[in-house]
C-alpha cells in the first residue's frame, strides 16, 4: 500500500516541478466572492439579533479577525491552546494585492509546553513585496527517536530545552508571481537538558555530538537567500494555483553560530479545482524537501517531521517522531464543500514521509498517515475555516483543531 500511495505522489512531481505556469491576470482571482456565502460571523449577528451599518470595505482599513478560545493547530504536539487568533486585512486594492495575515497562537499543554509564537505574511501593495516573519519563544520539553525513521515507538529520549526564534525574509516581485529576495534566520536553544535517570545521555541516545551535550546551548545566525513562486490569492484557503518556496540558508561563526552550517528547503504545492463555479471541489497535492548541507548542524536544528516552517506536516504522526539530516514529504488532500452557501465542507488525507538514515542520507522506511476532516467558514471576508481533523498513522490517533487550511 506504501508503494502505491508514494507512486502516486511521485508521479506528481514532474507537474508540480516543470509545468508552464499560469499567466492569468491576478486581478481576476484575488478577489474573494462572498456572493450567497455564510459564516459563522452571519449566524453569530442572526442569534443575537446584532445589526449593523455595512459599508464598502476600505483597503488597508479593515481586519478580519478569526478566533478560536481553544485549538490544536499542530498535528503531532497534542496541544490545548489559551487562543488562536487570525488577523487578516489587505494593505492595497483587493483586486490586485493578495491578502495579508497575522497569527497568534500561545499555548500549553499537559506536558509541561507552553509557548508564544507569531507568524506573519504580508503582502505590500500590488503584490510588489511579500515579508514573512516567524517569531517563537517556547519552553518545550518533547521526545527524540535518534535519527532515521526506523526506530520503534517506545525507543525514546525526552529532551528538555528553551527555544526562541526570530526569522524574518522579504522577497521583492520579479514577473506576476515570481520573486526572489533574502532573509534573516536566528535559533537559539537552551538549557537543554534530560530526565531519563541519567543511564544515557543525550549525545550517547542519538550518536550524535552538535548541540546533544548536557546544559549545552546552541546557536544559530545567519542569511538566507529565498525564492518565492505564489499564484494563489490567500494562503490561509488557497484557491487553485501554484506555490513554491526555495530557502537556501547559511550560519556564520561571524554572526555568533555554534557551528557554520547550511541547509535547503524546498516546498512545492500545487493546487487544482474541478470547477469554476459554485461549491469547492479541489484537490490540492504538497511536498517539500529539507536537507542539511553540513555534519555540523546542531541536532535540534535538524529536519523533522511537523517541525517545517509552518508546522503542519505529518498529520496523525506525532510531532518530532521522525528526524534525519534529510526529510521527504508527501501529501494530497481532497476538498469539497457540503453546503452551497460555503458554511460547511469536508477534507480527506493522505500522507507519508521519510527521514535519512544516519550518516548515509538514504530514505529507508516512509512512514504514511491518513485522515478526514469537517471545515466550518469562520469569516467569509477572509475566507477563513475552523477545521477538525482526525488523523491515523500506524501509532497514533490524533484530533487537530485548527484556523485555517493546513496547506
Amino acid at each position: 500500500m506504501i508503494k502505491y500511495l508514494l507512486l502516486l505522489f511521485l508521479s506528481t512531481l514532474p507537474a508540480l516541478l516543470f509545468a508552464q505556469m499560469s499567466s492569468d491576470n491576478p486581478k481576476n482571482k484575488n478577489i474573494i466572492d462572498t456572493t450567497g456565502k455564510l459564516d459563522l460571523i452571519d449566524i453569530g449577528r442572526d442569534v443575537f439579533n446584532i445589526r449593523s451599518k455595512r459599508t464598502p470595505d476600505t483597503a488597508g482599513k479593515k481586519i478580519y479577525f478569526s478566533i478560536l478560545p481553544v485549538s490544536s493547530s499542530n498535528a503531532g504536539a497534542d496541544r490545548l491552546l489559551l487562543t488562536s487568533t487570525t488577523a487578516a486585512f489587505y494593505l492595497g486594492n483587493p483586486q490586485t494585492t493578495y491578502i495579508s495575515s497575522v497569527n497568534f497562537t500561545p499555548y500549553l499543554n499537559f506536558s509541561g509546553q507552553y509557548g508564544l509564537p507569531v507568524r506573519s505574511n504580508i503582502w505590500l501593495k500590488h503584490n510588489m513585496f511579500n515579508i514573512q516573519g516567524d517569531t517563537r519563544l517556547l519552553v518545550y520539553p518533547q521526545y527524540t527517536w535518534g535519527l532515521g525513521g526506523g526506530q520503534p515507538f517506545d525507543h525514546k529520549f525526552l529532551v528538555d530545552y528553551k527555544y526562541m526564534r526570530f526569522y524574518q525574509s522579504i522577497v521583492k516581485r520579479i514577473t506576476s508571481y515570481l520573486y526572489l529576495g533574502i532573509g534573516y534566520s536566528l535559533d537559539y536553544y537552551f538549557d537543554v537538558d534530560s530526565d531519563n535517570g541519567a543511564k544515557t545521555s543525550f549525545e550517547q541516545f542519538t550518536n550524535y555530538q552538535y548541540g546533544t551535550r548536557s546544559n549545552q546551548s546552541s546557536f544559530s545566525s545567519g542569511p538566507s537567500f529565498n525564492v518565492l513562486y505564489d499564484s494563489r490569492n490567500n494562503a490561509l484557503n488557497p484557491l487553485p494555483g501554484w506555490y513554491g518556496n526555495f530557502i537556501y540558508r547559511i550560519n556564520y561563526k561571524s554572526w555568533g553560530s555554534s557551528n557554520s552550517w547550511e541547509s535547503i528547503y524546498l516546498d512545492v504545492r500545487k493546487y487544482h479545482s474541478f470547477t469554476n463555479t459554485g461549491k469547492k471541489n479541489m484537490l490540492a497535492f504538497w511536498t517539500y524537501y529539507w536537507a542539511t548541507l553540513s555534519p555540523l548542524t546542531p541536532y535540534l536544528n535538524l529536519p523533522a517531521i511537523g517541525m517545517e516552517p509552518g508546522e503542519r506536516s505529518g498529520r496523525g504522526i506525532l510531532q518530532n517522531r521522525y528526524r534525519g539530516q534529510a526529510l521527504l514529504y508527501f501529501e494530497a488532500e481532497y476538498r469539497r464543500d457540503i453546503t452551497q452557501n460555503g458554511l460547511l465542507g469536508f477534507v480527506a488525507f493522505a500522507n507519508v514521509n521519510s527521514a535519512s538514515e544516519a550518516n548515509t542520507r538514504q530514505f529507508k522506511y516512509w512512514n504514511p498517515a491518513m485522515g478526514a476532516g469537517i471545515r466550518v467558514k469562520y469569516n467569509k471576508k477572509s475566507d477563513t475555516n475552523i477545521g477538525l481533523d482526525f488523523g491515523v498513522s500506524n501509532e497514533r490517533r490524533s484530533l487537530m483543531l485548527s484556523i485555517g487550511e493546513a496547506f
